[in-house]
């Protein structure tokens, strides 16, 4: 298990590390011990899980034209981000007052909230 990819898992979506270690180790069975995975040998749930991953810079994607049967076919490979783990592992998370909450309510909240009391 990586570590560093756990840490990363659960700084960059803010998950426990039971769900980051549970999660890191379905990714590592859809690699099936290799570096690269295709894209098409994915199941469909996967695949959407691979993509948030790939949003948060976890993930590689590469493509690949090759010709198949004289037609043109394009191929994707999924593969680790060893840089963007290792961003997302050591990056400290940004900690807010517990009264910062309260800034993010419009005021047009407040106003109604102090007519009606």
């Amino acid at each position: 298990m990586n570590t560093l990819f756990v840490k990363a898992l659960k700084n960059g979506f803010d998950m426990s590390k039971e769900d980051a270690v549970a999660l890191a180790q379905t990714i590592q069975k859809a690699f099936r011990g290799g570096k690269e995975v295709e894209d098409m040998s994915l199941h469909k749930d996967i695949r959407s899980i691979f993509y948030e991953l790939h949003q948060k810079n976890l993930l590689c994607l590469r493509r690949e034209e090759v010709k198949e049967k004289g037609k043109a076919i394009r191929k994707f490979y999924w593969s680790f981000n060893s840089d963007g783990i290792r961003a997302e592992a050591t990056r400290r998370p940004i900690e807010e007052s517990q009264y910062e909450i309260y800034k993010k309510i419009p005021e047009e909240a407040w106003l109604l909230h102090s007519a009606n009391t």
